[in-house]
């Protein structure tokens, strides 16, 4: 096993560092004081080509492996947790669009979606289907002309009301999964109206709203792959999504540990540096060891991913569990280091914390990871898991 980057991931990793440090981080804490959802800095990312990462060539976009993404979602994140995440999201909801639409609709968005010139949300969560998205009651019937007449709601959609398509999963067949197909929906279409913008804890520089569907007409061409396919869809979106919030994760959780430590050589108590005092170091080691492990089981398992293995799914659950909570460990650790500093706006370590927090939550709870994780584990056998 070789865990050192090529020279292309290295020429990945400076590129993405490079543009996150000049167009993320100078205006990240700007962005989340004024909830500002930052479309230019998204359209110079999509310039670099970040916003079609892992979009199909045929479609314009980078083509890339799941393993080059992740680090190149790392050093984004570093510049901006929340801006970061939103690009995932996009990428995920394009890559979907590219993947499984007829070639009308590829041509249609594509190009401007892998550009940043159009931005695209995906709407899978409602009131009542979070956890259990196999339960969702958001619904498309046929018309007399074969399309679809879309009715229901999403929430907590990202973007939502900035953006300019919206990847649906709805209900057009019986209950359960195999019941659940994807359309790609143009976000101005009639009938289709947002609620407010909702007041979040963190990730402010982008837009939460919920959606609805009312009598929503959408041509039978944008069904994205095969009607009641969509969980499945979905599903394989979660895989790589997962790995994105991980990632993100752990690109917030390095910024911390690295601003950690600068304050813990500057801050002066009893006569000398706090990072002179055993207590510090010890956190400090574990900070770094947590980070690092973190870091390595999400390459695992988007290496797992890039090769189609049988287990990628459950490494991908596995890495999101671990990273998301150590990241928010670390963020917190870092928050302690600097004290009453850390908790005041002046500083990133706040906003650290708080952008982190929702990390545990979306892409499926870490809760519902330990489900997937133990399930399979308890029928396969640890050592076919593993293997």
């Amino acid at each position: 096993m070789d865990f050192d980057l090529t020279d292309d991931q290295k020429s990945f990793q400076q590129a993405a560092r490079a543009f996150s440090d000049g167009m993320f981080k100078p205006h990240a804490a700007q962005w989340d004081q004024q909830q500002y959802f930052p479309k230019d800095a998204l359209k110079e990312a999509g310039a670099l080509g970040f916003m079609g990462i892992y979009t199909p060539e045929h479609a314009g976009g980078l083509g890339l492996g799941r393993l080059d993404t992740s680090i190149i979602v790392e050093e984004l994140a570093r510049g901006c947790t929340s801006t970061t995440a939103f690009l995932t999201i996009h990428n995920m909801a394009t890559s979907m669009i590219a993947r499984y639409a007829q070639p009308d609709v590829v041509e249609q968005w594509c190009a401007d979606l892998v550009s940043g010139e159009k931005l695209a949300s995906y709407c899978l969560t409602e009131p009542n289907a979070g956890s259990d998205a196999g339960s969702l009651r958001s619904s498309a019937c046929r018309d007399n002309n074969g399309d679809f007449v879309v009715n229901g709601s999403k929430i907590f959609i990202s973007g939502a009301g900035e953006t300019d398509v919206l990847v649906v999963m709805v209900r057009t067949g019986d209950d359960g999964p195999k019941g659940i197909s994807a359309l790609a929906i143009d976000a101005s279409s009639p009938g289709i109206s947002f609620g407010k913008k909702e007041e979040k804890m963190g990730w402010n520089s982008q837009p939460t709203r919920a959606i609805t569907f009312d009598n929503v007409h959408v041509p039978a061409v944008n069904l994205l792959g095969e009607e009641g396919q969509g969980f499945s869809i979905a599903m394989e979106g979660l895989d790589g999504g997962r790995l994105n919030i991980a990632t993100c994760s752990i690109g917030t959780a390095q910024v911390a540990l690295e601003a950690a430590i600068d304050y813990s050589k500057e801050r002066q108590q009893f006569g000398q540096a706090i990072a002179d005092f055993q207590a510090t170091q010890f956190k400090l080691a574990d900070m770094l060891t947590e980070l690092v492990a973190a870091r390595q089981l999400v390459r695992l398992a988007a290496f797992k991913l890039d090769k189609g293995d049988s287990q990628a799914s459950v490494y991908c659950a596995m890495a999101k569990r671990l990273a998301t909570d150590t990241s928010f460990n670390v963020c917190n650790c870092a928050l302690q280091i600097y004290g009453g500093y850390g908790y005041i706006k002046e500083f990133p370590l706040e906003r650290y914390v708080r952008d982190c927090r929702v990390h545990q939550i979306l892409e499926g709870t870490n809760e519902i990871m330990r489900v997937i994780i133990s399930r399979r584990l308890l029928l396969e056998g640890v050592m076919e898991v593993i293997k």
